[in-house]
């Protein structure tokens, strides 16, 4: 017997999905950018919810993670969003990275991906991986509390005169005195925010501020922003070409260097999103209105920071005036349409009262008539 003829009737290993490869960079401007039925290949893990729903938006094949997808350092719902939607997440070594071409055919089978040429090895990242990643992350982030604590109070004991210190007095053409001042970044939460916000943008009007990728996401939903604000990695072609005013940060002890002309530069020991709400408290404006700007220790944490000493800081000195999306939705729609609801109940029961009444009166003065036409026929 020919063994080798067998091998005809060997059982192939299963096909998961095949299509393009989309390298991007994590951005708002790559994702809309990009494609829709891509199979994206991500370079770095821990994917957060927003990166998350950007990808399911696209309608991806498929994601290819070039190392783990979750370090067991950062919680995040991200991945399990993904496997909701019933999109396949594979894992590969960060060696074979450079195989992954864009816009290269790939081929994603149980345990191998075949790509220029070459079969990778990979596994599939599943809920059961997610769970196990998760707890984890769970259990770190209340090791990682005390320290962060620390690092926090030390920031601010060391930093709290430049913060205290006035910026410096950029000549900017937006005036802010007075008129609500929406700083948007990409932070948690930042899409589903903004578009719940389209309110009470038509409403006030207000001067629109992206810090760094927040203005792409500003430009994405439609908006073009009065001001840009952040390092200069940070500001995207898009942004720098968009007809705001562009403010360069740069660290007090750091030299910036860009290749064109910058028309602001701003100097601050904080984060960009501080500089930002500083600078339009400092400039008079009259609420600080934000969407996606980093208010938790997870937050800190995933973008890499040890502490949140800036962030305490500058919100002991803007106080009251700053405020988040989420507390004004429920003054910008939900109240108004509930209000409109029960005026329009109301007219409407209101109504329905009134001809009631006068129908009931035209039936009294109806039979007080043909009584008092009885009597008069009497007399």
């Amino acid at each position: 017997m020919n063994w080798s003829s067998l091998s005809l009737f060997a059982a192939k290993p299963d096909l998961i999905c095949k299509g393009k490869i989309a390298k991007i960079s994590g951005t708002c401007e790559s994702y809309q950018q990009m494609p829709s039925s891509r199979i994206v290949l991500l370079t770095q893990g821990d994917m957060d919810e927003e990166d998350a729903q950007e990808l399911i938006d696209r309608k991806v094949k498929a994601i290819v993670q070039c190392g783990h997808v979750m370090s067991g350092v950062f919680p995040t719902q991200g991945p399990l969003m993904i496997l909701h939607e019933h999109i396949p997440i594979m894992e590969v070594d960060e060696v074979y990275v450079e195989l992954f071409l864009h816009e290269a055919e790939i081929l994603i089978y149980q345990d191998t991906i075949h790509v220029s040429g070459q079969d990778v090895p990979c596994r599939q990242f599943t809920r059961e991986n997610w769970l196990i990643a998760q707890r984890a992350a769970n259990e770190q982030a209340v090791e990682r509390w005390e320290p962060f604590v620390e690092h926090t109070l030390a920031y601010a004991m060391r930093e709290r005169q430049a913060v205290k210190a006035p910026l410096p007095n950029l000549p900017l053409r937006t005036q802010f005195t007075g008129r609500y001042v929406f700083v948007v970044s990409a932070g948690k939460g930042y899409k589903k925010d903004l578009q719940a916000a389209c309110g009470f943008i038509s409403d006030f009007k207000p001067i629109l501020l992206g810090v760094g990728a927040g203005a792409d996401v500003l430009i994405a939903n439609g908006y073009v922003p009065d001001i840009v604000i952040g390092d200069a990695n940070q500001i995207s072609n898009r942004a720098w070409h968009c007809g705001a005013e562009i403010i360069v940060h740069t660290y007090p002890d750091e030299h910036c260097s860009v290749d064109i002309d910058v028309e602001h530069i701003l100097p601050y020991t904080g984060n960009s999103e501080d500089a930002a709400l500083l600078l339009a408290y400092e400039k008079g404006g009259e609420w600080l209105v934000t969407v996606g700007v980093q208010a938790h220790m997870s937050d800190f944490l995933a973008s890499g920071n040890d502490n949140m000493g800036s962030a305490l800081l500058v919100r002991m000195k803007v106080g009251a005036r700053l405020v988040d999306i989420k507390t004004l939705q429920a003054f910008t729609s939900r109240q108004p349409v509930n209000w409109r609801r029960e005026v329009i109940s109301t007219l409407v029961l209101s109504g329905a009262f009134i001809g009631l009444s006068l129908f009931q009166l035209q039936w009294i003065l109806k039979r007080a008539s043909h009584v008092v036409w009885k009597l008069v026929g009497a007399d």
